[in-house]
């Protein structure tokens, strides 16, 4: 209940926080704090509660837009995952996200080389299939 609660939250406030209106206010609250600064001289009282706001703020955020993050990036990892699963993909692929850095590195690498040996078998079959065809084409001419 309590993790209902606070996804409902975390993604009402992330969306809130991303909008045009509330970047708007919060320049506004920058603006009249500056703006009252010589009525309270500048004091450190005056600048605490910026500092204090700001503080405040940031602290609580960090931990609803890591939230929003985690859920999307489990979310989309599942769709990945389900595409892999139903495709000719290979499933060995599901799950690599639980691996380290450097073990996503190597298997990065490992495709980069396969797409790159593929874009070269592809290219020299399409030339070969274009001398075929030029080779053929000139047998019929004659």
């Amino acid at each position: 209940m309590i993790e209902k609660f606070f996804t409902e939250v975390a993604n009402r406030v992330a969306h809130l926080a991303g909008m045009p209106l509330t970047f708007a206010i919060c320049v506004l609250i920058v603006l009249v704090w500056a703006g009252i600064g010589p009525f309270f001289g500048f004091s450190d009282t005056w600048q605490l509660v910026i500092n204090t706001g700001t503080t405040i703020v940031t602290f609580l955020m960090v931990f609803l837009i890591q939230n929003t993050q985690n859920r999307d990036s489990a979310a989309i990892q599942t769709k990945l995952d389900e595409l892999i699963r139903v495709s000719r993909a290979h499933n060995t692929f599901i799950g690599i996200e639980h691996l380290t850095e450097s073990e996503v590195e190597e298997i990065r690498d490992k495709c980069e080389r396969a797409a790159k040996r593929h874009d070269r078998e592809v290219a020299e079959a399409a030339v070969k299939k274009a001398a075929a065809h030029k080779h053929g084409s000139k047998k019929h001419a004659a």
